[in-house]
């Protein structure tokens, strides 16, 4: 089952053309790894998938329906999770957060509401904590409270920006082996310049700079060039290189950099 559907997409801001004729098809439990340089138009790629973004040319259609009306359905996890550590919102709202539609401004959230938000955390290892102030938490934490917040919306699709562009070594791990099991029952897109996402745990990987080159990447033991564009080279196609350099050769060491001499 195809879960997005985008067709000859172009968009420009100011006639200054950031994507041109994408194409890409993402499949029910995907784990899809976008990589790309700065200003090569992934950010613009995801706000038009989330409908922020009109589309100008091409479409895209969202479990067969425009952007818009498939937001219920789509959860968002951005860059950006530092917060006013002052700032006295415990863990447990800001994951009841996530229900959209069942945001009650003056009478606060029901019991189901604040169940499902304990059962989120429960899932991304955080339940414990659900009284904490959110300030109090380290990168890592937070990442997996925001998470917890896109799950209360029980959503089909899990879109995440940059999710461990702050967060240490041991957390980032953390964080990919929490997107690793929710991938069994969740499609799971995931912006990022970390390479594990790429040698590790995704198995498709678009790169994106302006134009979109596709790769299956299910196969991590060889190398591919799934994209039909002789003149293109990306850095999937050299990490892959290296990382079956680094199974053949290099079993002593899990790092994907240490190539053996």
């Amino acid at each position: 089952m195809n879960v997005i559907e985008i067709t000859n997409l172009s968009f420009a801001y100011e006639k200054e053309p950031v994507l041109e004729q994408i194409n890409l098809t993402v499949k029910k439990r995907d784990f899809l790894a976008i990589i790309g340089p700065n200003g090569g138009g992934k950010s613009t790629l995801l706000k038009l998938i989330l409908g922020i973004n009109p589309i100008q040319s091409g479409s895209i259609k969202v479990l067969g329906r425009r952007p818009k009306e498939s937001l219920r359905n789509i959860g968002y996890v951005p860059q950006n999770t530092n917060v006013n550590t002052d700032f006295p919102i415990k863990v447990i709202e800001v994951a009841m957060m996530g229900h959209v539609e069942g945001k009650r401004p003056l009478f606060g959230y029901g019991k189901d509401e604040v169940l499902c938000a304990m059962g989120a955390l429960e899932q991304v290892g955080m339940a414990d904590f659900a009284q904490t102030k959110i300030g109090s938490l380290s990168g890592g934490q937070r990442q997996r409270v925001m998470i917890a917040r896109a799950l209360c919306a029980h959503p089909k699709i899990l879109i995440l920006d940059e999710p461990t562009s702050s967060i240490d070594i041991t957390g980032q791990r953390d964080i990919y082996e929490l997107l690793k099991e929710l991938n069994k029952y969740i499609t799971v897109i995931v912006v990022s310049h970390d390479i594990s996402v790429i040698l590790e745990y995704a198995n498709k990987a678009a790169h994106v700079n302006k134009t979109l080159s596709y790769h299956d990447i299910s196969d991590k033991h060889s190398t591919f060039h799934t994209h039909g564009n002789n003149e293109h080279f990306c850095e999937i196609e050299l990490l892959q290189m290296l990382g079956s350099e680094q199974c053949n050769t290099c079993k002593e060491d899990p790092s994907p950099w240490r190539i053996k001499p």
